[in-house]
């Protein structure tokens, strides 16, 4: 059972034929598919699709096997058992434009090709234990169910809100369990949901039963991985429907790809699971599935496959397959092109086991140098090379000392010491050096990524405090555009959980934010489920700017009451004026100016004569009215209106 790969997922679909695990099939990046022989170890097919470029392989999944004296147009009599050998035949591939291909190893061609049922990228491709039946899971939220008999979809129902990432069928045949961020077991008679499960905090992406059992008997196991997960959950169907979260946990390096297992058929009986992590190790697990277990279990052994020679460099396992004896196991490893096939024997008692292979030797690549038409001179050292071209580029050339020189003992070039090699490097230009010439730059490294990606897989808030503690603009754009892409929505749902809090954090996370928004819209825009990661944000901001047009009007008015206050104390700082005489002057006392500045005694005398001279002003005062009179009667009889009476004045006007 291979990891189908998810929409997280980067890896190459693989999976192992069923029983004889005779080939090993294996899609490219590029839409090839490959069969390898396991016990040759050489290409037995190679099939590239018309499409192969837009509609790559996404799953993979192999059909049950078939015996050799049958074709394969009876598909109905497969479930027969005869004394032939069982072969596997057909495979089940799942595209990202929506369709799935049926290819048969038997013809070496493509035997059909469903489509109309799926609009987005299909996850995941199941085949029912009666081999004419086939179950597939896409993006957009919807399984089918295919009649490969007619080639069309029996049947179509949506099984989440989101992408459905991972399918299995029970070995009975009568349940089916799809998952995405939730786990659900549906009753493939009716499609109603018959159990519902926590499921994990990440799109699943590995499923398959652990034991044989009926689900009523309270025996019935199945095991579930996701990706960014480093646990592998067990989860337990009980008949009283208590069984929402899971019982076992197995621990990992790092999240799963490839699990392969040998389900239990009694109680007693001990599930072996064999599941090949990101970081190119195996972990073989073997454990009795009877209830709940509260602490995480370790592999009972861990097994690593590194290169020979003087720099041993460990090499990835690609997928691994358990075998019917206890120790028996097929490995794959070294590079999806080519890889190598070995049936190994492994002493499970030990703890960490180290596989040395010489993945060179074992590849056994030639090269027929008779078909390249450019071949390297063979020339003297002495002799200049001219060749067309760019100005600095040149073709290598091979020197070969003349027969005639012949080095002395003495004129070997002597190597160089560690002292004069130190004394050469410029160590002034090494990062926090003293002595960095004109402020150069120190080197950069992604550092900070690498703490990042750490801190959300591990969700170490040590770590996050460390980076998320960075205000440098450049540093927080290089960081998030180096970021990888699965890395993303974990990061966002970090910021906004941070955000939540204290304010003076979301001042950080702002800068964070608003790098990842910038950098990854591409990403984040293709999610189909992007309003529930985004939604709690996007909540939190609009309650957020809600309050602020309150804030900014109580703002306005304490700005308006400060300004007050500060204008009247200003008023009362202002200091009264001084009345007090800044110059006085003062005349010198003599005994003549007191006599004569007297003014008392001139009113004392003048007072007796003060009636008369009142009545003098008087009598001068009535001559000069009774004058005044006479000259304007004078004036009135010159113009002649004496004449007139004052009441005959009034009738003639």
């Amino acid at each position: 059972m291979a990891a189908d790969g998810g929409s997280a997922s980067l890896v190459f679909p693989s999976a192992f034929s069923p029983k004889s695990r005779q080939y090993l099939a294996v899609c490219a990046q590029d839409g090839r598919l490959r069969i390898w022989d396991t016990q040759s170890n050489t290409l037995h097919q190679e099939y590239v699709p018309s499409a192969h470029l837009s509609a790559t392989c996404s799953c993979i999944s192999w059909g049950p096997c078939r015996t050799e004296k049958e074709g394969p147009q009876r598909k109905k009599r497969r479930s027969e058992a005869g004394p032939a050998v069982e072969k596997a035949d057909f495979l089940a591939l799942g595209t990202v434009a929506g369709s799935v291909l049926i290819y048969s190893t038997a013809k070496g061609t493509l035997h059909s090709t469903l489509e109309g049922a799926h609009s987005d990228r299909v996850n995941s491709v199941r085949w029912h234990p009666d081999g004419s039946t086939l179950y597939s899971s896409s993006n957009d939220s919807h399984i089918a169910e295919w009649d490969l008999q007619t080639g069309r979809t029996r049947c179509k129902w949506k099984a989440d809100r989101g992408a459905v990432t991972s399918l299995c069928i029970s070995p009975d045949g009568r349940l089916l369990v799809s998952a995405g961020q939730t786990i659900k077991m549906w009753d493939l008679e009716t499609k109603e949901v018959y159990r519902r499960f926590t499921g994990h905090s990440t799109a699943v992406t590995t499923l398959g039963f652990a034991t044989t059992r009926p689900p009523d008997s309270d025996g019935l196991y199945f095991v579930s991985g996701a990706a960014h997960d480093r646990l592998l959950s067990v989860w337990q169907v009980r008949a009283d429907g208590k069984d929402k979260n899971a019982v076992v946990s197995f621990t990992l390096t790092d999240e799963p790809l490839h699990v392969d297992l040998v389900p239990s058929d009694s109680k007693d009986e001990a599930v072996r699971l064999a599941v090949v992590c990101k970081d190119g190790q195996l972990h073989l697990f073997e454990h009795v599935l009877n209830g709940a277990c509260k602490k995480p279990l370790s592999p009972t052994c861990s097994l690593q496959v590194s290169s020979a020679g003087d720099s041993p460099a460990p090499v990835p396992v690609l997928a691994a397959a358990l075998g019917s004896e206890q120790q028996g196991l097929l490995l794959a490893y070294g590079n999806h092109l080519q890889p190598v096939v070995e049936r190994a024997k492994v002493n499970t008692a030990e703890r960490h086991v180290c596989l040395v292979r010489d993945v060179r030797a074992a590849l056994k690549l030639t090269v027929d140098t008779a078909v390249t038409k450019v071949k390297t001179p063979t020339i003297k050292s002495d002799a200049k090379v001219l060749v067309p071209g760019f100005p600095g580029h040149r073709a290598p050339v091979k020197s070969v000392p003349s027969e005639t020189e012949k080095r002395k003992p003495g004129s070997t070039l002597a190597e160089k010491s560690i002292e004069e090699r130190l004394g050469e490097m410029d160590l002034s230009l090494a990062p926090g050096g003293k002595g960095v010439p004109g402020g150069a730059p120190s080197l950069q490294t992604d550092s900070c990524a690498v703490l990042l990606v750490q801190g959300l897989e591990s969700k170490d808030p040590d770590i996050l405090n460390k980076v998320f503690q960075t205000k440098k603009e450049p540093l927080i754009k290089t960081t998030v555009a180096r970021l990888p892409i699965p890395a993303v929505l974990p990061l966002v749902e970090e910021l906004t959980h941070r955000m939540q809090g204290h304010p003076n954090s979301a001042l950080l996370m702002v800068r964070w934010l608003k790098a990842v928004l910038t950098q990854h819209v591409s990403y984040l825009s293709t999610q189909p489920d992007l309003v529930s990661h985004l939604g709690v944000l996007y909540h939190m901001i609009e309650s957020r700017i809600k309050t602020f047009q309150k804030l900014t009007r109580l703002h306005g008015k304490l700005y308006l009451l400060v300004t007050q206050v500060a204008a009247v104390e200003q008023s009362c700082a202002i200091t009264e004026l001084d009345r007090t005489a800044k110059l006085v002057y003062e005349e010198d006392s003599s005994d003549e100016g007191e006599e004569g500045s007297g003014d008392d005694g001139l009113a004392d005398e003048d007072s007796e004569n003060w009636e008369e001279d009142e009545q003098e002003m008087e009598e001068t005062s009535d001559k000069g009215s009774e004058e005044e009179e006479e000259e304007m009667n004078v004036e009135m009889k010159l113009n002649g209106d004496s004449d007139l009476e004052p009441e005959n004045e009034s009738e003639e006007e």
